[in-house]
C-alpha cells in the first residue's frame, strides 16, 4: 500500500471515528474520499438472516432530515422507485462475498447488470458502482457500496484504497450497531419503567382475584390452560367485572411474565391518537410530533399487550390491527420503515361483538383473529356467593391505607349488597366498600341507609347491562313504553336497563328516539 493511501486510511479513521451514528460516519467518509475517488451516493448494508438490509445512506446534495429513516430518505429521492429496502442475499452482489470477500466492481450497468439489485441500482440513476465486504473479525457484517451516476473507470490503486478503507469502516459499523442496540434497550428500558410506573400508579385495588363461586372457578381454570400459550385471548363481560384484573392474571403465569404487560384503552383515547399510540410515530410526522415516540406494540415486544375498549376501533384501525395480528409487522405513523414485533395480545370488550359484525361495525376476519380463546367474565350477579368474600377484602385493605379498623360486616348491610344487583359489578361493589370504610366511626361497616335500591327495585339479572349498553332500538323502547317514557329515577327505564340516565339518554339520541311519545297521560 501506498504511503499516500495510508495518509487516506489515517484521514478516514480520524474522520469517521469522531461519530457513533452511522449518518454522521457516512457524511464524514464522503468528505474525506470524494477527492480521492469519485461516487455520488454511499450506502451500508447490513446482513439479517437470508437478507440484505439498507442501514444507512449518504445522498451527495441530497439533504437527509434529522432522525430520518434510508426507507423514507430513498423515498424522497426516487418515490416512483420501489423503495423497498431489503433484498434476499441470493438475488444481491453480497452473494459473492460468501466465497470470495473480494471487492466487487461494476463499471457500467447499462451493459452489465447481474444482480437483481443492480436493476435497482439502475433504476435510481446510478451508472456503476464499488461494492466492498464489511468483516468483523473475520465475520461477515454487509457491505459497504459507492454508487456513481457515470460510467466507471475505477483503476486498481483506487479499489484497493477503498478496500483498505473498509476495514476501518467496519469497526465503525460495529461500533455504531452497537451503539444503536445499546440506545434502544435504554429507550425500552425508559418506556418499560413508565409502563411499569402506570401500572404501579394505575392498578386496580384488587390485585389478586377473590372468589370461589364455581363461575370464577371456570374462569381461572380458564386462565391456567391459556398462559402458557401465546395464543390471542378476547375477554367479553360487562363494565367492572375485572378484565384488566384477568389479564394481568394470564401475563403473569405466562412464559413472557418477566417482560412488560402494555395496557391501552382505546375508549380514552382521541381516534385521531390511536394509531400513534399503537405504533409510535417519528418526528415531524404531523404538528405537535416533536419528537420520535416509540409506540406501545414496540414497547410490548416480547411481552403482552392489552387492548381494552377493542369494540370502539375506527374501521382504519381494525385494518391497521389485523395487519400487527397477521403479519406482526407495522410502521410507525410517518415512517416508512417495518418495525417487526412479537407480542401476545389480550383484547377486551364489554360489547356483543358478533352482532357487531353482524351489523356491519366490526370487521369478520378481525374478530376470528381476536376470538381464538374466549373466555367470558361473569357478572357480579352471578357469583353472588363471592360478596361476603370479596367485601371482607376490599374493608380490610381500604381500612389498613386509611389507618382504619373493620372486624366486622352488619349483617342486614351484607343481606343488602347480596340482594342488589351490581350494574357496576365489582368496580362499584369496591367503591361503596371505600366510601363507607370512609365514614365507619367504630370497627363495623354498615351501609347509610338508601345507598342500594331495593331488590324490588333492582333490575332482573338478564336487563341488566354494562355502562356504555348499546342495546337495540326496540329494546329500549320497550322499557321506555313499560316505565311511561320517563329515564331517570328509581322506576326509570335506566335504572331498570342498569345504565346511569346519562348513558340512557345519549343512546336515545344516537337512535333518534322519540321518548315523548311513551308518556302517559
Amino acid at each position: 500500500m501506498s504511503e499516500n493511501h495510508s495518509q487516506v486510511i489515517l484521514e478516514v479513521a480520524k474522520a469517521i471515528g469522531a461519530h457513533l451514528e452511522l449518518p454522521d460516519v457516512l457524511a464524514a467518509l464522503n468528505a474525506t474520499l470524494k477527492p480521492v475517488v469519485h461516487f455520488d451516493t454511499i450506502g451500508i448494508g447490513i446482513l439479517e438472516g437470508e437478507e440484505i438490509r439498507v442501514h444507512s445512506l449518504h445522498i451527495e446534495g441530497f439533504a437527509r432530515r434529522a432522525g430520518e429513516s434510508p426507507e423514507s430518505l430513498v423515498a424522497r429521492y426516487a418515490p416512483e422507485v420501489d423503495n423497498t429496502l431489503r433484498i434476499p442475499v441470493s438475488e444481491h452482489v453480497f452473494s459473492e462475498f460468501i466465497t470470495s470477500r473480494r471487492p466487487y466492481v461494476c463499471t457500467d450497468l447499462e451493459t452489465r447488470r447481474r444482480f437483481a439489485s443492480d436493476e435497482r441500482h439502475w433504476k435510481y440513476g446510478f451508472r456503476s458502482y464499488v461494492c466492498i465486504p464489511l468483516v468483523k473479525q473475520d465475520e461477515l457484517i454487509g457491505d459497504i457500496a459507492y454508487l456513481s451516476k457515470e460510467k466507471g473507470n475505477y483503476t486498481d490503486g483506487q479499489v484497493q484504497l477503498l478496500r483498505g478503507v473498509s476495514d476501518v469502516v467496519s469497526l465503525a459499523v460495529a461500533n455504531a450497531l452497537a451503539y444503536e442496540e445499546i440506545k434502544k434497550l435504554k429507550e425500552r428500558l425508559q418506556v418499560e419503567n413508565r409502563l411499569l410506573q402506570d401500572e404501579v400508579i394505575q392498578r386496580s385495588n384488587y390485585e389478586e382475584i377473590v372468589g370461589s363461586s364455581t363461575s370464577l372457578q371456570k374462569v381461572i381454570a380458564a386462565i391456567e390452560k391459556v398462559a402458557r400459550t401465546d395464543s390471542t385471548v378476547l375477554l367479553t363481560g360487562e363494565t367492572g367485572t375485572g378484565k384488566e384484573l384477568v389479564a394481568h392474571a394470564i401475563h403473569r403465569r405466562s412464559p413472557r411474565a418477566n417482560r412488560a404487560l402494555v395496557k391501552v384503552n382505546l375508549a380514552a383515547l382521541p381516534k385521531e391518537l390511536i394509531a400513534s399510540e399503537l405504533f409510535g410515530h417519528e418526528k415531524g410526522a404531523f404538528t405537535g410530533a416533536m419528537q420520535q415516540r416509540v409506540g406501545r406494540f414496540e414497547a410490548a415486544n416480547g411481552g403482552t399487550i392489552f387492548l381494552d375498549e377493542i369494540g370502539e376501533l375506527s374501521p382504519e384501525m381494525q385494518v391497521a390491527l389485523l395487519r400487527v395480528l397477521q403479519e406482526k409487522e407495522f410502521e410507525r405513523v410517518g415512517g416508512n420503515r417495518t418495525i417487526r414485533t412479537d407480542v401476545r395480545v389480550i383484547a377486551a370488550t364489554n360489547r356483543d361483538l358478533q352482532r357487531d359484525v353482524a351489523e356491519g361495525h366490526f370487521r369478520a376476519d378481525l374478530y376470528y383473529r381476536l376470538n381464538v380463546f374466549p373466555l367470558h367474565i361473569p357478572p357480579l350477579r352471578e357469583r353472588t356467593d363471592d360478596i361476603p368474600v370479596l367485601v371482607d377484602y376490599f374493608a380490610a385493605k381500604l381500612a389498613a391505607q386509611m389507618g382504619k379498623r373493620i372486624r366486622q360486616i352488619e349483617k342486614r348491610s351484607l343481606a343488602e349488597m347480596q340482594a342488589y344487583g351490581w350494574p357496576g359489578n365489582i368496580r362499584e361493589l369496591q367503591n361503596v366498600i371505600e366510601r363507607h370504610v370512609i365514614l365507619a366511626d367504630g370497627e363495623v361497616l354498615r351501609l347509610e341507609p338508601g345507598t342500594l335500591v331495593t331488590a324490588a327495585q333492582q333490575p332482573n339479572a338478564h336487563t341488566a347491562a354494562p355502562e356504555n349498553f348499546s342495546g337495540p332500538k326496540e329494546e329500549i323502547e320497550a322499557v321506555l313504553r313499560e316505565t311511561g317514557g320517563r329515564v331517570s329515577g328509581p322506576q326509570g327505564a335506566a335504572a331498570r336497563l342498569g345504565l346511569p340516565a346519562s348513558t340512557l339518554e345519549s343512546r336515545i339520541r344516537a337512535l333518534k328516539i322519540n321518548k315523548h311519545q311513551f308518556h302517559q297521560n
